[in-house]
């Protein structure tokens, strides 16, 4: 049998553009730049702090600041992207970057990247995936077609990836104080009374739908007896469905109406004692 000769294999230009070597000396320069400027101008710790004291204490961030949704039975938790690029920013000399590598439309997915790299310290944390063009909804998996869906999906797992990317190059402490101190500036509020916050909870779920008694459901308490602390909850809810994180059904279930309740509504809400008198077989055993 005769076998055919082995092709040789495909190699590429014996020169490289002009395009090509200049983007590879300015990629090269940028390093280095970056390299000597953060060796310059090395990070004040103190001055970090103070910093991210200063942006956690607002509101605008602390609302935007966590992430809460429910999963098996229970509730899942966590810092946002948006936390984690402010403390980035405020402990300064840290680059950080997510990208699309490759998309395969043949096998519906991409090859994605998220970085991030601390210049000063010369700690870099990369993270390659595979995200699916699908999403899990109503209980099963959908496939992405539409351009704009696979986009947004591609930028939710990324931004995700890029959050642990960039909270492993930060130290844990500068982490631990910030998440504390976001979560006092939620319990506090923007210096309304404690009722006007709950009213104002109560209004802003009504517009998506929640009444104030899957609130109470929610909370396992009536408003008359919530805390800052649940107003801090339901704000971090909100802003989980605003950023299409959760369904509302899922984040507010519905409550189940038992047979024991549908009884007594058609009693008019009265129990019902013992059999009426007008059943022959009332009181006997059964076999």
């Amino acid at each position: 049998m005769n076998f055919p000769a082995q092709m040789p294999a495909a190699q590429g230009p014996d020169r490289l553009g002009q395009q090509t070597a200049v983007e590879q000396s300015r990629a090269v320069a940028e390093v280095q730049a970056a390299i000597y400027v953060a060796r310059q101008f090395p990070r004040d710790v103190g001055r970090s702090r103070a910093a991210m004291q200063a942006a956690c204490g607002s509101m605008a961030l602390a609302e935007r600041a966590f992430y809460r949704f429910p999963r098996a039975g229970g509730a899942v938790e966590g810092s946002t992207i948006h936390l984690a690029k402010t403390l980035a920013q405020t402990w300064g000399n840290i680059q950080y970057g997510v990208s699309e590598m490759r998309r395969d439309d043949d096998y519906r997915q991409s090859e994605m990247q998220a970085w991030a790299w601390d210049v000063e310290a010369n700690t870099r944390h990369v993270l390659s995936f595979i995200v699916p063009h699908a999403k899990f909804a109503n209980k099963q998996v959908q496939q992405l077609v539409d351009l704009r869906d696979i986009y947004e999906n591609n930028a939710n797992n990324g931004a995700r990836r890029l959050r642990e990317a960039i909270f492993a190059v930060i130290p844990d402490f500068f982490i631990d104080e910030a998440e504390e101190l976001c979560r006092e500036t939620l319990n506090k509020g923007d210096g309304k009374p404690l009722e006007q916050r709950v009213e104002g909870a109560v209004k802003v779920f009504e517009q998506l739908g929640i009444t104030a008694d899957r609130l109470e459901q929610k909370l396992g308490r009536p408003r008359a007896q919530w805390a800052g602390a649940d107003i801090a909850q339901l704000l971090i809810t909100h802003k989980s469905i605003q950023r299409r994180e959760i369904a509302v059904d899922e984040a507010f279930p519905q409550a189940r109406i038992t047979g024991a309740e549908i009884t007594s509504k058609k009693n008019g809400g009265r129990k019902q004692q013992g059999p009426p008198d007008d059943d022959p077989w009332a009181g006997e055993p059964s076999h």
